[in-house]
């Protein structure tokens, strides 16, 4: 088992930046892709961003492309997603997801918790 933990959310004006940090535990998360997935009141989850195991490959939704940028740091078993120039459609719960060996666009085998994103106009 992995275990996610999100943390970094928060409340901010559009044309602001916030950094999400995740945090995995558990197993070894060794050979594991990350990313990152949001979901919008009354929508579907969507994936925004994730980063491979080893090349550390990334892959962006076109939606944030040139806005957020995901990074790992596999010695501290982190992923963070940094945001900027923000929109209020940017508003949504974004959660942490671990596949292991993944590239491209997949579905987490473990989610995290979520953490609440809000953009004001």
């Amino acid at each position: 088992q992995v275990q996610l933990v999100e943390s970094g959310g928060g409340l901010v004006q559009a044309g602001g930046s916030l950094r999400l940090s995740c945090v995995a535990s558990g197993r070894t998360v060794s050979g594991y892709a990350m990313g990152w997935f949001r979901q919008a009141p009354g929508k579907e989850r969507e994936v925004v961003a994730t980063i491979s195991w080893g090349v550390l490959s990334t892959s962006y939704a076109d939606s944030v492309k040139g806005r957020f940028t995901i990074a790992r740091d596999n010695a501290k078993n982190t992923v963070y997603l940094q945001m900027n120039s923000l929109k209020p459609e940017d508003t949504a719960v974004y959660y942490c997801g671990a596949k292991m060996f993944a590239t491209g666009w997949w579905t987490p085998d473990y989610w995290g918790q979520g953490t609440q994103v809000t953009v004001s106009s």
